[in-house]
């Protein structure tokens, strides 16, 4: 199998697992708002980006940078070396999930605003999970770094299945038997329930996991043992290496992702001093953060599925100094990510209201106008996921760490300014997580070309699907509200727009696709004919010469 089928399998793999997870939670969002209420699914989002950055800190990056250390041991068939990296990765993230959880535990009133105490028990419910992701993170990035998605594509879904369950049933028993009926204990008791199912589906996937692993478990050892390399390193040289390279990447990931939870932590409290309710401030927050990002959040997954593939196959490509393979690698991902963010963002902000109301029956209309205006920040994001996945998998995760940081310091002060100058409230935030965004993108793009000397294939990857976005959402908005007013029915209407705007969408982009490369093709050609008849003039200029 090629280099490019396998990136293309593995990728299959992870969007597959990723579009039925993203499907999965979503569905399940607008019945869990039903049961907690406007309120309670803003205190449940709060509590949810306070976790994911305690979860930046104990896990998120794990995946990341075991599948790099042990894909690069693999790459010089250090199986042994590979293996002890792997369980020095278990102890590594057991001590480290496990202070994250300890603070998740005990300081969890700290991270939520201060008008906002509902979200304080919500979070303090999500303790575990920050330990148990930890471990699961690590199982998951082994079977990466042997090129292997389908055991962690698997236990998402699984993962997804039982979050969804687990969520709906206790968030319901939780307010039963706990709440004191009004709408702020159901509102608590509703979100803490509510985020009981997250814990118990990292739970089952870290079970399927470790399974999935016993099942391989001969296989590895006869790698094992074939193994005459001789090399072994200690364990202080593997937390060593694991606290070099996991450290940047989780500050990285730390900064890169912090901007949420700072953005509603801003919004929460400068918004009520500006004397809007915490009631409305919960209600706008939950459009935001619970509504708008669970939407956008699909087609980012997916698009995110070939920059995970990616890495350690760049990392290895890299450690073995086959520039040229590693750039053709970044110019596949980056082309599978664009072919699938780009009509996601036209799509999604030409059906927003449709699309907001049919999946969010709650919404006041918020989430459907953020959509609208958002929908961009899905391209922005992808190709920063993309450009970061490359400067950690060559070992320069400190750049995307800076440029975050960076970033992230021009959106504090935008969105200070924003909340505290203009009326834009929760549209604020927004306007300053796409400048963050865009600013991500600029400042990795200016890295990679310093490093790797990579150039982005504007043309064929960003060119081509916009070409082709651009046709596929004036048809699929044509469609949908000329359907709208014969049937009445929204899920009709869109059933029909998305699948028009769909094959409208493969057409042109197969045909733009094609005419490009023949293009490419004689351009190629054209400069080969035209350095081939330099060297013939030198040639003859030279036996003139003599």
């Amino acid at each position: 199998m090629t280099q490019k089928n396998n990136l293309l399998r593995n990728a299959s793999f992870l969007m597959i697992a990723a579009l039925i997870s993203k499907v999965i939670g979503l569905l399940y969002k607008s019945p869990l708002s039903e049961i907690v209420g406007e309120v309670g699914i803003g205190y449940y989002g709060l509590a949810q980006n306070a976790y994911l950055i305690l979860l930046m800190i104990a896990s998120f990056s794990i995946p990341q940078a075991v599948s790099k250390v042990i894909a690069e041991r693999l790459a010089f068939k250090e199986y042994k070396n590979a293996q002890k990296f792997f369980r020095g990765a278990l102890i590594y993230t057991m001590i480290l999930s496990g202070a994250s959880a300890l603070f998740c535990l005990f300081g969890a009133k700290y991270m939520i605003p201060s008008n906002q105490p509902g979200a304080v028990l919500a979070l303090q419910v999500l303790a575990p999970t920050i330990f148990l992701s930890g471990i699961l993170g690590v199982y998951r990035g082994y079977f990466q770094a042997h090129s292997n998605m389908l055991p962690t594509s698997l236990s998402q879904i699984i993962e997804q299945i039982l979050n969804a369950a687990v969520s709906l049933g206790a968030a319901w028993l939780f307010i039963q038997f706990f709440s004191d009926g009004t709408k702020e204990g159901i509102a608590k008791w509703g979100a803490a329930g509510g985020t009981v199912g997250t814990g118990a589906g990292v739970l089952i996937a870290l079970l399927f996991m470790v399974a999935a692993y016993a099942v391989n478990r001969k296989q590895i050892a006869r790698h094992v043992k074939a193994d005459r390399t001789g090399k072994e390193d200690s364990y202080r040289d593997i937390f060593r290496v694991l606290f070099l390279i996991v450290t940047p990447i989780i500050f990285s990931s730390f900064i890169y992702n912090i901007n949420g939870y700072i953005n509603g932590v801003m919004y929460s409290e400068l918004a009520g001093k500006q004397g809007v309710s915490p009631e409305m401030v919960s209600t706008l927050y939950g459009e935001y953060s619970v509504y708008f990002l669970t939407i956008i959040n699909i087609p980012l997954t997916l698009a995110g599925a070939a920059p995970t593939s990616m890495i350690p196959e760049v990392s290895a490509l890299y450690a073995q100094k086959k520039m040229k393979a590693a750039r053709k690698k970044i110019h596949e991902a980056t082309q599978l990510s664009m072919f699938i963010s780009i009509p996601s963002a036209v799509g999604l902000a030409v059906l927003a209201y449709p699309i907001t109301r049919l999946l969010f029956p709650n919404t006041n209309g918020t989430a459907g106008t953020l959509l609208i205006i958002g929908a961009v920040t899905i391209i922005f994001n992808t190709n920063s996921n993309v450009s970061n996945g490359v400067l950690q998998g060559i070992g320069k995760a400190n750049l995307p760490m800076w440029n975050a940081a960076i970033s992230l310091l021009i959106n504090v002060g935008l969105l200070v300014v924003l909340l505290k100058m203009t009326p834009l409230g929760i549209y604020a935030v927004l306007v300053a997580t796409i400048v963050y965004s865009v600013l991500i993108c600029i400042l990795n793009d200016i890295s990679m070309k310093k490093y790797i000397r990579y150039k982005n294939p504007w043309g064929i990857a960003y060119l081509c699907p916009i070409l082709a976005s651009i046709p596929m959402g004036v048809a699929a908005w044509g469609v949908y509200y000329l359907l709208e007013l014969v049937t009445g029915s929204n899920l009709v209407s869109l059933l029909f727009a998305v699948a028009v705007g769909g094959l409208i969408y493969l057409s042109l982009y197969t045909t733009i696709m094609t005419k490009l490369k023949a293009a490419e093709k004689r351009r190629r050609m054209e400069q080969r004919y035209k350095r081939e008849r330099e060297r013939e003039r030198q040639r003859g200029a030279r036996s003139s010469g003599e």
